[in-house]
């Protein structure tokens, strides 16, 4: 909780004066009944309307001056509220980009959106209503039962009775509530996970007909968010019957008290009305601080939940930025010495063992069976993963020693799930090189292949690709994933199976151009297609996490059965056709 409310301290000042000026609104407010029962005993007894009037202009002042007081209150309470949730946003969208892939994969996608989204808003409405009511409805119930006493001792005893029993059920109730309510964001979490991954994969469930299935599972995860959200709601609601209990029950016996001493004269009907009054005062504001209660362990929960983010440590260190600038430039620019990488979680490594050298300006090519670790070993190099045992050196100085943005400066990097952001081809290609020129990015453009089409769409660079680049082909967004990348005029590129949307013609002419760039540009292409890496310098092949063999294609034809069984799987059978 410390940590999520240290985003508060910029905005002290309105943390202060909102509830300051809440107290100074409850401060006239408790005056009301008193100046009500003057004009009962005194102007209405007497029939002076003078009096009345005069009183009634008071009670008039006195409702200006407690609005003014709670206009001024309510926009320093939003405006620390909302400051401090963008703040507190921003802080937890950072933090999360310091994680590594391992952390982020274990966190889940749609654990962070809901963290990001309805848990910052369920605390920024906490911090509002906290910082306009938490001091205002303490202090009007317990004015209102000082005051009560200044009117008259024995009846006022009816008010230190009832004030404890119902702290007693406030407070109560949000012991009980506050762990349910974590259970709720819980039930939440997996709501949103399948919705997320419905949504996106609403295609493949339309091709396998798999819609009552998802449907049936969504509504089971719906209903058990609904059965933990009505049972907190059962006893969350248990606190206004309850609270109406005992103040109803508090104000038969103050009526009763005070017709008894209005009889024998010890008090004025226009005492017992201002007693009256403040029982409605405490009834009105311990419904305000019930539900107040309510939101506040609402937004406890989540705040916790936004807490157990931020403990997590990024466990990839990054070296001070500019430490490692205007180094040496080596002929051997990346070295895989006993490389092993365990993902988080799992049982044992996903590759191991893993050792290769690659000169500057060659083309190393990777290829193996579907989840041999092709992937895992470039994803290493910009440290996407740190490598669980050995080292990685690029120009001649382990990884780990780089600052990361130094690191990725010198790479440009393609995935294999080609992914656009909303915006115009422009705006996605500057992801590379923010001041990156026109003739850079056409450059970028026509190497990658992707300049014919940019031409034909209207507006050319400047053409608005939609949320996910779907009104893209699956090839023209490999196209350009792989111009972005280009632009940055890398030192080392790296293509992870980049081209499977393309046709063999398309990728033999982007291999080419590929190779057609500047010199010493080293390249890592991935793929399961021979023909796109049997011309590389180097070929790794590898098998279930290990180097199955390293050499050039005719070599591993040769020497190595795996490298033999891929490409006879692929040529043969074209021959055979």
């Amino acid at each position: 909780m410390k940590l999520v409310l240290r985003y508060l301290k910029d905005y002290k000042k309105e943390s202060i004066l909102a509830p300051l000026f809440k107290m100074l609104e409850a401060s006239f407010e408790l005056f009301v009944p008193l100046v009500v029962a003057a004009i009962i005993d005194v102007g209405i007894t007497s029939m002076d309307r003078g009096y009345i009037i005069q009183r009634g202009f008071i009670l008039v002042g006195l409702a200006l001056v407690g609005l003014l007081c709670s206009v001024t209150a309510q926009y320093f309470s939003a405006k620390a509220a909302t400051g401090f949730a963008t703040k507190l946003r921003h802080a937890l969208f950072s933090h999360l980009q310091s994680l590594s892939f391992s952390q982020v994969d274990t966190i889940g996608t749609s654990t962070m959106i809901t963290r990001m989204t309805s848990d910052i808003n369920q605390v920024q409405s906490g911090v509002n209503m906290t910082l306009r009511l938490f001091l205002r409805s303490p202090i009007v119930v317990f004015g209102a039962m000082i005051m009560a006493f200044t009117v008259d001792v024995k009846a006022a005893w009816v008010f230190a009775v009832a004030i404890p029993l119902l702290s007693v059920v406030v407070f109560g109730i949000m012991l009980i509530t506050i762990p349910l309510y974590k259970k709720v964001q819980q039930a939440l979490d997996r709501v949103l996970g399948k919705t997320r991954e419905n949504l996106t994969g609403v295609r493949v469930i339309r091709a396998f007909n798999q819609e009552d299935q998802e449907t049936r599972e969504f509504k089971e995860r719906n209903e058990t968010l609904t059965t933990v959200q009505k049972f907190v709601g059962k006893i969350s609601a248990a606190m206004n019957p309850v609270t109406y209990i005992i103040v109803n029950g508090a104000l038969i016996v103050l009526i009763w008290t005070g017709a008894l001493r209005v009889d024998h004269g010890y008090i004025s009907q226009g005492q017992v009305v201002a007693l009256v009054n403040y029982m409605s005062q405490i009834l009105v504001e311990l419904v305000k601080l019930a539900n107040l209660i309510i939101l506040m362990t609402k937004a406890a929960a989540c705040a916790n939940r936004i807490e157990s983010v931020f403990v997590i440590e990024p466990d990839m260190k990054s070296a001070a930025s500019g430490q490692t600038s205007g180094g040496k430039q080596e002929d051997t620019i990346v070295v895989f010495e006993k490389v092993g990488l365990a993902y988080q979680g799992a049982s044992e490594e996903a590759v191991s063992d893993i050792s290769f050298a690659v000169q500057r300006g060659q083309t190393i090519g990777i290829i193996g069976g579907t989840g041999s670790g092709k992937s895992t070993i470039v994803n290493m190099i910009p440290r996407f993963y740190d490598a669980t045992s050995g080292r990685i050196l690029i120009d001649g100085r382990d990884v780990k020693e780089y600052a990361v943005e130094e690191l990725r400066q010198k790479v440009g990097m393609v995935l294999q799930k080609a992914v656009l952001f909303k915006g115009s081809i422009r705006d996605n290609l500057l992801w590379g090189k923010e001041d990156a020129t026109e003739e850079e990015l056409w450059r970028a453009l026509s190497i990658s292949q992707a300049k014919e089409f940019v031409d034909t769409k209207e507006g050319g660079l400047d053409f608005k690709i939609e949320q996910g680049g779907k009104n893209l082909s699956g090839g023209q967004k490999q196209r350009l994933t792989i111009a972005r990348a280009v632009v940055r005029d890398p030192e080392i590129l790296i293509l992870d199976d980049s081209a499977s949307a393309l046709d063999f013609a398309t990728d033999a002419k982007l291999r080419q151009a590929i190779r057609g760039m500047k010199d010493k540009l080293t390249v890592f292409i991935v793929s399961q297609r021979a023909s796109s890496i049997q011309y590389a310098d180097q070929i790794i092949v590898m098998d279930d996490g290990n180097i199955a063999g390293i050499g050039k294609h005719e070599e591993l034809l040769a020497s190595c059965d795996v490298y033999k069984e891929i490409y006879d799987s692929q040529f043969r059978k074209e021959s055979e056709g």
